[in-house]
């Protein structure tokens, strides 16, 4: 009897934590924006990876995701905000903390940074809120 009240039991625990993991509106609405950006890559051959990061972007602050990149690739890293964001803007550094040379996109609280890593390895994806209030922000990535 205490095993057929097991199963129903962690079907319900695993229903509400999954519940409360989803996606808040915002998150979904930057996303949505930021694969707007990525798409305008895809016409020049990059395929938008799998995957995406969300979070919190704030006045003064850097919001920072590592990535491994390759080299011989070419990338282009698409973010977006919501309001009350104005304008953020996406920086790329190497393992070491020196930002490297990017072609950058800028339309407000949407930004790009595309570039050909010379070294396969660890690069970070800064984020970094330069007009407006904390918001949530999300992170697509492309590649070819």
């Amino acid at each position: 009897m205490k095993r057929s009240l097991l199963i129903p039991l962690l079907i319900v625990v695993l229903t509400i934590g999954t519940t409360a993991l989803g996606d808040t509106d915002a998150e979904v609405q930057a996303r949505k924006n930021a694969l707007e950006v990525a798409a305008a890559f895809s016409n020049d051959g990059f395929k938008i990876r799998d995957g995406h990061w969300c979070g919190t972007v704030k006045p003064h602050d850097h919001s920072l995701v590592a990535v491994n990149l390759y080299a011989g690739n070419q990338y282009w890293f698409s973010a977006s905000a919501t309001a009350p964001t104005k304008k953020i803007a996406v920086s790329v550094y190497d393992e070491t903390g020196k930002q490297v040379t990017t072609d950058n996109y800028d339309n407000g609280e949407k930004a790009a940074a595309g570039f050909a890593p010379p070294t396969s390895g660890q690069y970070f994806v800064s984020i970094d809120l330069v007009e407006g209030e904390q918001s949530t922000f999300c992170l697509v990535y492309s590649y070819k």
